[in-house]
């Protein structure tokens, strides 16, 4: 038998990565992120934008865990934003209630939130679109959730299977979001540099009529290839 907890555990300290460092992910494509962590950073491809006109942003992680059909621990983490965040809310993937909605992105817009991450579903779109705070969900659907508890703010969290810490850098555009752990963030601005070197070259190479790339058409002048015709 589970003991009854608290309706809200909250961390309230944690190291926020600075400005300066936080620019120098903007406009950064996801796909060159993933790529920069070995293919890997990227929620579930189901976390997609509300409005793909609106889509692209940078900011800190705020994490939240929601009860399922809850989102006590959202709302709570408005007391909680810092001019830059990005609200994280896990939920297990619950598709039954909405969890954000224009009065919550509305608030969070007026808090400084840059945008709002979620593996549950959220509702009146046109709202969220007039607000203005890049919204990423699972899906949409009318049916609103309560805010009960219990829930968890500043903690860690797996959303869309990524792990996320408060004060890990979250980056989103149209195909999706990519998390950059904290702790990697100089290992990963690195491993960026090469990623766009790589991107340059092969932009010239298709530009100049690259139809196969040089790998594949040594496989298949090699003997690992048997051709049956």
């Amino acid at each position: 038998m589970i003991e009854d907890p608290p309706l809200l555990q909250i961390r309230r300290n944690w190291k926020r990565p600075d400005s300066a460092m936080i620019q120098r992910f903007v406009d950064v494509p996801t796909e060159h992120l993933a790529d920069a962590m070995d293919g890997r950073g990227a929620l579930d491809y189901l976390v997609k934008p509300i409005d793909q006109s609106r889509a692209s942003f940078v900011g800190s992680a705020l994490t939240c865990q929601c009860s399922p059909g809850d989102n006590l621990a959202i709302v709570a983490s408005l007391a909680q934003l810092t001019r830059g965040d990005v609200i994280v809310a896990a939920t297990d993937a619950h598709s039954t209630l909405a969890v954000v909605g224009r009065r919550v992105t509305g608030m969070a817009r007026n808090r400084g939130a840059v945008a709002i991450v979620t593996d549950g579903l959220a509702r009146d779109t046109p709202g969220i679109r007039q607000n203005g705070v890049p919204v990423f969900c699972r899906g949409v659907t009318p049916n609103s959730a309560t805010a009960s508890g219990p829930g968890v703010v500043g903690q860690p969290i797996v959303i869309g299977g990524v792990a996320v810490e408060s004060g890990d850098i979250v980056v989103g555009d149209a195909d999706g979001v990519v998390i950059v752990p904290a702790a990697r963030i100089d290992e990963v601005l690195v491993r960026l540099g090469a990623v766009r070197s790589r991107e340059a070259d092969l932009a010239q190479k298709l530009a100049a009529g690259l139809g196969v790339p040089r790998r594949v058409t040594e496989l298949l002048d090699s003997p690992r290839v048997r051709y049956v015709d």
